[in-house]
């Protein structure tokens, strides 16, 4: 299991669809965590933490080492709800644009409070808790993490 260089991940961007789990994190208030996004794709929204599965890396290893990344708390996968497959579509890909990107994204709800000074800011640049209406009514929420509310 590793990391692949860009040249590689282009090409594989470009002929295949990337498997991904979606975090959709909910506090005891009902309100659900979303960073904003610092990198393509889906730069400039807010987005629910989450990401690839590395090839030869079992789903509960990829859930554990994403929940630490994104999270900075490990949690099982038994610990979450799973809410279903989704297909995600984007016109730009990880290293800019010319190369679509798609992604069968399977999305975990985890009930829990986290402090939102302790997250890292790898994939987003600033974090906030949104009350659901106000998510599903925000323009700068991207639509794909609207579909986990509505589904």
């Amino acid at each position: 299991m590793s990391f692949l260089t860009q040249k590689h991940f282009t090409n594989i961007i470009a002929a295949t669809p990337l498997i991904s789990i979606d975090l959709i994190v909910e506090n005891t208030k009902g309100e659900v965590l979303l960073g904003y996004r610092s990198n393509r794709p889906a730069k400039g929204y807010w987005f629910v933490p989450g990401g690839r599965i590395l090839k030869d890396e079992l789903m509960e290893c990829a859930f554990k080492r994403l929940t630490l990344t994104e999270l900075g708390v490990l949690f099982e996968l038994r610990q979450a709800e799973f809410l279903g497959p989704y297909e995600h579509f984007y016109k730009d890909y990880v290293f800019g644009e010319g190369v679509s990107t798609h992604y069968i994204a399977l999305g975990y709800k985890l009930v829990c409070d986290i402090d939102l000074s302790t997250l890292p800011n790898v994939q987003h640049n600033q974090y906030k808790w949104f009350h659901k209406t106000s998510m599903l009514e925000n323009d700068e929420v991207h639509e794909h993490c609207k579909w986990y509310l509505k589904s």
